[in-house]
């Protein structure tokens, strides 16, 4: 068995173990395995073994990847800090964007959409802690944001990501990601086309899914620690 077939296997047993445990339905989440920095061969095997949601935090290197393997049909997320001039490529490239966090980038998007694809599929990140190092909007300017995006016609709001400063202690991980699961409620009873809440990781992904979260973004536990620079 390949190296990235077990770690494939053994993620998704963990993903069902914390659903069962969290008494939620078998399925009820979907895997985003994070691929930057990995080369399209390693995507192509991960896509091989059933797996179709890909995240990529780097704009070009993600464009590029999308380009070499756009014969297998895979959906691309973008999830990294967006910056404004690279709109255009997250636009024309891939079909979901995780990390929206200010009206600028909205309208951009939307302007940028081609009108032969469908809607980009559009979350708000939220930056739960305040980290001024960190990407996302203030939870108080998630009304603001997606009522912008339900605006825009090439665009559609799906919901809210989150990346907390992590917390080695199962109760301050779940206080956090119950606090993004009770803005995602709110968000979710304005908007009815609210339906994915992005959070969690390799270190903290059971604490996410019992708060709630239905997308997983997983790096480290598929492929491998990245080799450091």
């Amino acid at each position: 068995m390949s190296t990235i077939k077990a770690a494939y296997q053994a993620t998704l047993e963990r993903i069902e173990t914390a659903l069962v445990d969290a008494g939620r339905p078998p399925e009820s989440v979907h895997l985003l395995a994070v691929s930057k920095t990995r080369p399209a061969q390693a995507v192509a095997e991960l896509a091989q073994l059933g797996q179709r949601a890909f995240g990529e935090n780097y704009v070009s290197e993600g464009v590029a990847k999308i380009e070499e393997l756009n014969h297998l049909d895979l959906d691309w997320h973008f999830i990294g800090p967006i910056q404004s001039n690279k709109t255009r490529a997250i636009a024309e490239s891939f079909d979901w964007v995780h990390s929206v966090d200010r009206k600028k980038l909205i309208t951009r998007l939307n302007d940028q959409r081609p009108t032969d694809r469908p809607p980009l599929n559009v979350l708000i990140q939220v930056n739960l802690d305040g980290e001024v190092q960190k990407a996302g909007c203030d939870p108080s300017e998630i009304p603001e944001l997606a009522n912008l995006i339900d605006q825009s016609p090439r665009l559609t709001l799906r919901g809210l990501m989150a990346i907390p400063a992590p917390r080695a202690e199962w109760a301050e991980q779940i206080e956090v990601f119950n606090t993004l699961a009770g803005h995602f409620e709110d968000l979710r009873r304005a908007h009815p086309s609210v339906d994915a809440l992005s959070a969690g990781m390799s270190d903290d992904l059971e604490a996410a899914i019992a708060a709630g979260a239905n997308w997983v973004r997983i790096g480290t536990a598929l492929f491998g620690a990245r080799a450091s620079a």
